[in-house]
This record gives C-alpha cells, structure tokens and sequence, in this order.
C-alpha cells in the first residue's frame, strides 16, 4: 500500500515532466516559427535553394535507429512540425507545397541551373506523381491519412491537379481522405505506438463541418473534387450522383453543384467540337495547298511539253524560199589552170538583184494567192474582166473601136507633149 509520501511524490514527478514537456512545446513551436519566418522571406527574395535548405530540417523526420523503419511512440520519431499546433502546421506545408509549385514552374534550364539536374527533377517528380501527398502523410502527420489538416490537403489536390497529367491518384487521394474523415476509425494499437500529444488529434473526429470554417473547408473540397478532379477522369455520372447523395450538401447546394457540373460538361463538349472542326479545316486546308501544288505541278508540266513540242516543230518545218535563192559560192579554181588567165564570173550584185527580183516575185504571187483564198469573189471578177477582154479582142468590129480609142488617146498625148515642148523652148 502506497504512503501518502510516495503519492504525493508521484504527483511532484508527474507535474514536473508535465511543466518540461510544456516548455519543450513552447521552445518547438518558437523554432518552427522562426524557421517559416527566415523561409518565407527568402522565398519572397526568390532565394529558393536557400528557402528549401531552410525549411527541410523542421519538415524531415530525424535517421530512425529502428532496425524495422518504425515509429517507436516518441515524439522525436517525427518530423518537428507534426508537434506544432494546428494553424503552424498548415501555414508551414501550404508554404511547402507553394514552394514545389514555384520550382516546376522555374522549368528545367532554370531550375537546373538553381538546383542542380538531379535535385530539381527530384522535386518536379514529387508534383507529377503525386508522392509528395505520402510524404506530408507519413512525416507530418504519423501515417494517418484522415488526420491531414483539411487546408492543407486542399493545397494538395491543386498541386496534383495543376501538374500531373493523371488524375488517378489524385481521385483516390481525396476519396480516401473524404472517407476517413467522416468516419473515422478508432486502431487502439496504432494510437499506442504514437505519444499523448499526437492522440489528442484522434480523440474527437467529425465530418469535418462542427464550425462555420471547417464546413466551408469541407465545401471546398468537395467542388475540388466533384468539379475538377472526377471531370479530368472523365466521371460524370460519378460527380452527379456523389453530389446529389451528399450528406454535406444542401438542396440550395446541390442545384448550384449540378448546375455547375452541366456547365463545365457543356463546355467542354464545345471546346471538343472546336477542336475537332478546327483540325478538320487544318486538314482541308492542307488538302486544298496540296491540290493547288499539284495543279501548279501538272500546269509547269504541260507548258514544258508544249514548250518541246514547239522547238520539235520549227527543227521539222522546211527551210523558207529566200534559202532557196541563197547566193552561190563562186566555183573553186581547177589546179591544172593555166596561169595567167582568170575565170570571168558575172557582173557584182547581179545575183543580188536576181535574188531580190525573185523574191518580190515570189511574194507577189504569194499574196495574189491568198488574197484570192481569203475572198473568191475577186477572183471571179478578174476572171471574168479577163474573159470579157479576151472575147473582145475576139471580136473585129471591137478590136477597131479598141484601136481608134486608142489613136485618139495617143494623139491627144503627143499633141500635150508638143505643146510642152515650145511652151519650154519659149
């Protein structure tokens, strides 16, 4: 039986450890603020690598020495910032997750040129595959998936949905957080192995909606999740029925939820059809350039043929007649020839005047020709003026009178001529 000595005793030893752990609290929590404070501010003077070295040490659980990679129940298993209080823990892992963001968005010439290659695409990879929500679970928060504040699971999912390219994991994240949320469940063994200060979080659980805040918090999630993250997976039938089965929601919010997700639908099948009309004009466009170059093609080809055809043309067509009265070369002189003598040749520029008489004549005939082609009937007027002449010299009776019109006109010309003559002599 215990002496009242020794109970008063074990009450001294139980206020004392109760007073140091309090301290201890208090110095934690002065550290992690100080910490966020010197991160933040580098972060704002875009002195990221300095941020990050910053802030790891209070978001990194300390090298377990269990063989097994277990908690043991102390709190110096975790991270410093799972025993800081609620309002610390969401400001540091939201300052986090800003931080991840604003490193992706660096891209990869300037954040390999901050980070260095494999550090920086380290870090990308955390937003892409979405590991990053294991490791706030798992070294903020114990392992316990429901236990994430809800501020900063919300960060989460936008993170997730702004830079990965599937959203699987991102839906199964949230469901998952949804469920043990709102209706969590009590693992005697799990809360053994972890201390008295992280089991006040479990003690008391909720939907997630006892205060205005939280409820505006649950709100957020649930248009996070039912309008965005299901309609990126393609599940509208999901989204539907999940917001009309809603405890959380509602009638007034659930209409609005609805409405919403038939909007985004709507305009997505627009966005769709756009796309689809604006790659089939691309694709008629092309298909009209590529007929008019062909057309070009065939139309180069045809002149070039033609061009040919011609050339083939003029080489056949026989040579014109001024050819045919070229100038003869004068005969080379025969060797056995006797000197002295030369040979007579004709006159200079008698076979020019020859050529030239025989072209004009040539040229004559030829115009004669096709101007009786072109008009027939002026060749049967000259045929018959022809004949008329020639059936009057035929006649006696008309050769005279022929005759002595024509005495009549040569006197009256010889007896003009005279008198020109004296009218010049006087």
């Amino acid at each position: 039986m215990a002496t009242p000595y020794a109970n008063a005793l074990s009450d001294s030893r139980m206020l004392s450890s109760s007073i140091s752990s309090l301290s201890s609290g208090r110095h934690q929590s002065s550290y992690i603020a100080k910490v966020y404070r010197q991160a933040a501010q580098l972060f704002l003077t875009r002195r990221l690598p300095e941020a990050l070295s910053t802030i790891e040490p209070i978001i990194t659980p300390p090298p377990q020495n269990d063989v097994n990679g277990t908690y043991n129940g102390d709190l110096s298993a975790f991270a410093p910032i799972a025993s800081a209080s609620r309002g610390t823990r969401v400001k540091v892992w939201s300052f986090y997750l800003t931080f991840l963001n604003s490193v992706v968005e660096l891209g990869a010439e300037e954040g390999k040129h901050a980070f260095g290659s494999t550090r920086w695409k380290e870090l990308v990879s955390k937003c892409r595959d979405g590991s990053v929500w294991e490791e706030v679970v798992r070294d903020g928060y114990a392992g316990v998936e429901g236990d994430v504040d809800a501020e900063v699971v919300i960060n989460l999912a936008t993170l997730l949905l702004t830079h990965s390219p599937s959203q699987r994991l991102n839906q199964q994240r949230l469901e998952t957080y949804l469920s043990t949320s709102a209706r969590p469940t009590f693992d005697v063994s799990s809360h053994l192995q972890t201390s008295h200060h992280l089991q006040k979080r479990h003690s008391h659980h909720n939907n997630g909606t006892s205060t205005p805040r939280d409820l505006n918090t649950r709100l957020k999630l649930l248009e996070l999740y039912t309008l965005h993250v299901l309609p990126r997976n393609d599940e509208w039938d999901y989204a539907r029925e999940f917001i009309s089965m809603s405890e959380v929601l509602d009638d007034e919010r659930k209409e609005a939820f609805l409405l919403a997700l038939h909007t985004l639908k709507e305009e997505k099948e627009e966005a769709e059809m756009r796309e689809a009309k604006l790659r089939q004009q691309q694709q008629e466009q092309m298909e009209q350039r590529r007929k008019e170059s062909e057309n070009r093609r065939l139309e180069q080809s045809r002149a070039e043929d033609e061009r040919r055809k011609r050339e083939e043309e003029n080489r056949r067509q026989p040579r014109g007649s001024d050819e045919v009265f070229r100038r003869p070369q004068a005969p080379p002189a025969s060797r056995p020839s006797k000197p002295g003598k030369k040979t007579v040749g004709p006159p200079p520029g008698l076979y020019d005047r020859l050529s030239s008489m025989m072209g004009s004549m040539h040229t004559l005939v030829s115009a004669t020709a096709h101007s009786m082609t072109a008009n027939p009937m002026a060749l049967l007027r000259t045929f018959l003026f022809l004949l008329a002449f020639a059936m009057a010299l035929g006649r006696k009776d008309w050769r005279e009178r022929i005759m002595r019109v024509l005495r009549q006109a040569w006197d009256k010309i010889r007896r003009t001529v005279g008198m020109g003559v004296k009218v010049s002599y006087i």
